[in-house]
């Protein structure tokens, strides 16, 4: 790399421009002790299980590859049912969970419904698969969905969609909305 040689006129510039300079003596930082910064505490891991409620009375019934889910609330009306199928309600947000364990799939799945349920999304899809690998036909996501998105509080219904939405490998969920968003959908009803 060649040297750069500056005129005079541009040495006074910088000269002028950087201002007055004083030599560096010492290389060493005294650190100030006295003043320590505040702790703050370490952030609690959230616990996706406190909207599952443990009180089901009697497990669903075991499914197979083709049996579509269906479910409904306590006080939530029929039509309610009838429009998730249809796809009457806007998908907000969507989440696969097929080709995880169990365990992998609950935690993301309450991870992702409590996420939505403060989001305010009224409507997700849930892919979960058919289950062809599994043993003996029995679908363990499928089964294990059907029964963990009947415990979750805030879920009214759920469906399995039309065969372009994945079928009896996917499910529509209708949430219940918080309080916040309230005021939005309540006249559909």
């Amino acid at each position: 790399m060649a040297k750069k040689t500056l005129t005079a006129e541009d040495q006074n510039l910088f000269r002028e421009t950087i201002g007055k300079v004083r030599a560096i003596t010492n290389d060493k930082i005294q650190l100030n002790t006295d003043i320590k910064p505040k702790p703050y505490p370490k952030p609690l891991a959230a616990d996706n299980t406190i909207h599952l409620n443990r009180a089901i009375i009697a497990e669903p019934e075991k499914m197979g590859l083709e049996d579509s889910m269906s479910f409904i609330a306590p006080g939530i009306q029929n039509t309610v049912l009838k429009k998730l199928r249809r796809g009457f309600f806007g998908v907000d947000a969507e989440i696969d969970l097929h080709g995880l364990t169990s365990k992998a799939a609950k935690d993301q799945l309450l991870h992702f419904l409590n996420s939505c349920v403060t989001s305010g999304y009224r409507c997700v899809h849930i892919v979960h698969g058919k289950g062809y690998r599994s043993p003996d036909n029995h679908p363990v996501l499928k089964n294990n969905l059907n029964l963990w998105l009947r415990q979750f509080a805030n879920v009214q219904a759920f469906c399995s969609p039309p065969a372009k939405h994945g079928g009896t490998g996917a499910v529509f969920v209708l949430l219940q909305l918080t309080e916040k968003y309230s005021h939005y959908d309540e006249s559909e009803f």
